[in-house]
């Protein structure tokens, strides 16, 4: 079979530097691997782009290559492999450069280096009710958690005595031999002595049962600032779960759920409240106290005021928990009508018909309706 130059496989030119070629292979394995790349040919092209990089990565090999093309490699060859090219020293590079692009699946090398490494611990999410004045002013509340603490007897290790394992000599992998259709490739798994972290101990924790962490219920005491809202979260830092080799423990967040109140309407930063007033109060206006969120403010009302009139009192809305800024308060007027009339007040009422409501809305409208 005819093999096209392995510098045209990897898409470089004759004088491309080291670093050129690995970064060449490293977009083209991505592409090709079979994994990923469902095209029928993409597992024939990944091979392809194996066996360049192999030579071309190897200053000794290139040097060959260059100067006789494939002819080096064949009939001479360690035999086995693509080609006749012997692919035994290549395992290791191939390894954790797959291992950096894809994870531990593909580099078992980088996967034992992650489990060595301090892991932060996991987020914990609580849901808190609250009251309508608690989240508009603010409080304290103390909330009862379980979540795993880092265990104190053994700080977190899982065990006393901590030795270097003496099956990986510390290296958190067992390297075996592997023969693919590809060559020989070193295969690396996480050695179950030590878990993959390369160290072993004299003794197991038995407060923690060598999981380096206990579940603890925990009592918190949380400062609710003012202005929170259903569906607002509030993160509180390091009382999470507790982190692993050493890391850092997860937050906690809350997720609010404000309750309604009896008479006032939120909606945002701003605050609605429906106040009634009498038919004799809309007529001809009048004074009323009315209670905003903190103080009771006495309000003018303006004769000739109807139902779903609106008046606006700056500032005594909500604090925003944010931005600061206060919202507003929105009186709605409702104007109540009596359910009984004596006679005396019916009398008033009939006298009031007879009103001149010449440039009213409803002498338009009546004669709107009589017009023929």
């Amino acid at each position: 079979m005819n093999k096209r130059d392995y510098y045209e496989v990897l898409g470089v030119s004759k004088t491309a530097t080291d670093d050129e070629i690995k970064s060449a292979f490293r977009k083209l394995a991505k592409k090709y691997h079979p994994d990923l790349n469902k095209e029928p040919d993409a597992e024939q092209k990944f091979k392809e782009v194996q066996e360049a990089y192999a030579v071309l990565s190897d200053s000794n090999k290139r040097k060959q290559y260059d100067q006789f093309g494939h002819a080096a490699f064949e009939n001479g060859g360690a035999g086995g492999g693509f080609g006749g090219f012997d692919f035994s020293g290549f395992d290791v590079d191939l390894d954790d450069i797959l291992g950096n692009m894809f994870g531990s699946g593909f580099g078992f090398s980088s996967g034992s280096r992650r489990r060595n490494s301090k892991m932060r611990g996991d987020d914990v999410l609580y849901n808190m009710n609250l009251t309508f004045d608690e989240a508009v002013f603010g409080c304290e509340k103390d909330i009862k958690i379980d979540t795993s603490v880092t265990c104190e007897d053994c700080h977190g290790l899982g065990g006393h005595g901590e030795m270097t394992c003496d099956v990986c000599h510390g290296s958190g992998t067992i390297t075996t031999e592997q023969r693919t259709i590809l060559g020989s490739f070193l295969s690396k798994t996480t050695c179950t002595n030590c878990n993959g972290t390369g160290k072993i101990f004299k003794s197991r924790c038995t407060t923690c049962n060598g999981r380096g962490s206990i579940k603890k219920n925990r009592t918190i005491t949380v400062r609710i600032p003012s202005g929170i809202d259903t569906g607002m979260r509030l993160r509180v830092s390091g009382k999470g779960e507790a982190g692993t080799n050493g890391g850092a423990p997860g937050d906690l967040y809350l997720e609010f759920n404000v309750k309604g109140h009896e008479f006032f309407k939120r909606d945002g930063d701003d605050i609605y409240l429906n106040v009634p007033i009498t038919i004799t109060d809309a007529v001809l206006g009048c004074k009323k106290d009315i209670r905003t969120l903190d103080s009771i403010v006495t309000l003018n009302i303006k004769p000739g005021t109807n139902t779903n009139d609106k008046q606006r009192i700056k500032g005594k809305g909500v604090k925003n928990a944010n931005t600061g800024r206060t919202g507003d308060m929105y009186i709605i007027f409702e104007v109540v009508l009596p359910d009984k009339l004596s006679r005396e007040q019916k009398n008033l009422f009939e006298k009031l018909s007879d009103t001149n409501l010449e440039n009213s809305e409803y002498n338009k409208f009546t004669k709107f309706v009589s017009k023929k």
